[in-house]
């Protein structure tokens, strides 16, 4: 794999689990060197009927990795692997 890995979070304002996930996310990333994105999905229709039930959804490289609840270690071996 080149360049540094992708984690991408849906999430919306006021959420409280996102900002659970949020907070593993960051944690991580003081550790591991990546590439750190959020979605509001609150800002489109599309992306509030795809992720809005389910979030946080995380994705490492496109690839989902968790929703609702954000394991720390999970999150560490799919950004470190």
């Amino acid at each position: 794999m080149s360049g540094p890995r992708v984690v991408r979070l849906y999430a919306r304002p006021g959420c409280h689990l996102c900002d659970e996930a949020r907070d593993v996310i960051l944690a991580e990333k003081d550790r591991t060197p990546f590439v750190f994105e959020e979605v509001d999905v609150s800002t489109s229709e599309e992306l509030e009927l795809e992720y809005g039930i389910r979030i946080p959804v995380v994705e490492v490289d496109g690839r989902e990795l968790a929703e609702i609840r954000l394991d720390a270690s999970e999150l560490a071996s799919a950004v470190r692997a």
